[in-house]
């Protein structure tokens, strides 16, 4: 079949997971046998081996003396953050329900921190009773750690989340400069430091996080520089020692038509130096990356299987078991202006020559629920199994499972 005229613009290539014969193995399994194995479609697989690959790249790249923490909240999935527990140096968690996950997991509560904006005081106890590591976020929150800790009669353990007077330049979201409703302004943080002090809580360090999804070393850099020297300049204010030092994360990876692969190498460079001014300025302190998209996202697949083929006025949709109720970021929804494709294949045949412009929807009634619009694919049929990459992160707990009534997705790690 032929194409119509205009060219797709072309994905980076998703060469992480191997191809065999005409299907994609995931930990190994051809993927028609795994869809068996699963019992059901659609499904998330994360592979086990691309995880581990993606930590030990991570060790290569960075200095051996900054930690590295996942971020749950890119994939809270049970079993994931079981095996990552195994692999990093602590868990970032954002919420009671994740810190529970995190310590079900075993991860060591000294090595657990927790941040939000809007913790309630049941969430706040429960970091107290486990002994994590608390980013504070709002004076509200000084004022209640006081009364837990008094009431306990244990120290709570706390960071100040910054909010910047600058952003990450070119990130997906933002989440530090200007107003937001993340971390207490750079300007207010010394009031709040003597807030801590005066309450008597176990002041350990800083939390800066400017922003997330950012594709260009030399911006992560910046950010990396400007949160060191920010961090510096408030620590003359702290009650103590600075003992946590956490320069967030916004590593990217590649969604979209045009996107290359982050370069590691910069960074890793840059990481070197700031670590080594670390050891004179903060000698007490652990200087921290925080991911969770770059750790896991590349590593995990959405599967569904092809219900109907259908042609509408010249153009072929290719309607599958599950979309934007399971997927809501491939969707488009989940922060996108302006709609684009996230990689998407045939995923039991992915040497086919035989190819044709098709859009992949999802069963729902609603013009929303596209998962590939117009795409280049090889000619499917109902039983083939339609596959979104880069769907390891902000896939099923972020989105709107139970919407229209539709079966939930099953998740395995492989």
């Amino acid at each position: 079949m032929t194409t119509l005229a205009h060219t797709p613009p072309i994905h980076a290539a998703m060469d992480q997971f191997a191809v065999a014969g005409d299907q994609l193995l995931v930990g190994g399994i051809p993927l028609c046998r795994l869809a068996e194995q699963v019992g059901q479609t659609p499904f998330y697989a994360y592979d086990r081996g691309l995880l581990r690959s993606r930590v030990a790249e991570l060790r290569a790249a960075l200095p051996g003396n900054v930690e590295l923490h996942y971020a749950m909240k890119a994939n809270p999935m049970p079993a994931v953050v079981d095996f990552m527990a195994g692999l990093v140096d602590g868990i970032d968690v954002a919420s009671g329900g994740e810190l529970k996950t995190a310590l079900d997991a075993g991860a060591n509560p000294q090595k657990i921190s927790f941040a939000g904006p809007g913790k309630r005081q049941a969430e706040l106890r429960q970091a107290v009773a486990a002994g994590v590591l608390i980013n504070v976020e709002s004076f509200r929150e000084v004022d209640i750690l006081d009364g837990i800790s008094r009431e306990l009669q244990l120290p709570a353990r706390v960071a100040v989340r910054v909010n910047p007077d600058f952003e990450l330049k070119g990130s997906g979201m933002k989440m530090g400069g200007g107003p937001k409703q993340f971390g207490v302004d750079a300007e207010q943080v010394p009031e709040l430091l003597g807030l801590i002090d005066d309450r008597k809580l176990s002041f350990e360090g800083f939390h800066l996080f400017a922003g997330s999804q950012n594709l260009k070393a030399e911006s992560i850099c910046e950010a990396q520089q400007k949160s060191f020297e920010l961090a510096l300049n408030l620590s003359r204010h702290a009650p103590s020692p600075v003992r946590f030092l956490n320069l967030g994360g916004g590593f990217g990876i590649p969604y979209f038509p045009g996107e290359r692969r982050l370069d590691l190498s910069p960074i890793g460079d840059n990481l070197r130096q700031l670590a080594a001014r670390a050891g004179q300025v903060f000698p007490h302190a652990a200087l921290v990356i925080e991911l969770g998209r770059y750790l896991v996202g590349e590593a995990g697949l959405y599967v569904a299987r092809i219900v109907d083929r259908k042609v509408s006025r010249g153009q072929t949709f290719l309607v599958v078991d599950g979309g934007l109720n399971h997927h809501l970021s491939a969707s488009g929804n989940f922060g996108q202006v302006i709609r684009k494709n996230y990689p998407l294949a045939i995923g039991n045949r992915m040497h086919s020559d035989n190819t044709e412009t098709a859009s992949v929807v999802g069963p729902l009634c609603t013009p929303l629920d596209i998962l590939a619009e117009r795409m280049n694919l090889a000619v499917a049929a109902p039983g083939d199994l339609a596959v979104v990459f880069q769907s390891g992160a902000y896939g099923a707990s972020a989105s709107p499972q139970r919407f229209l009534g539709h079966p939930e997705v099953v998740e395995v790690l492989v």
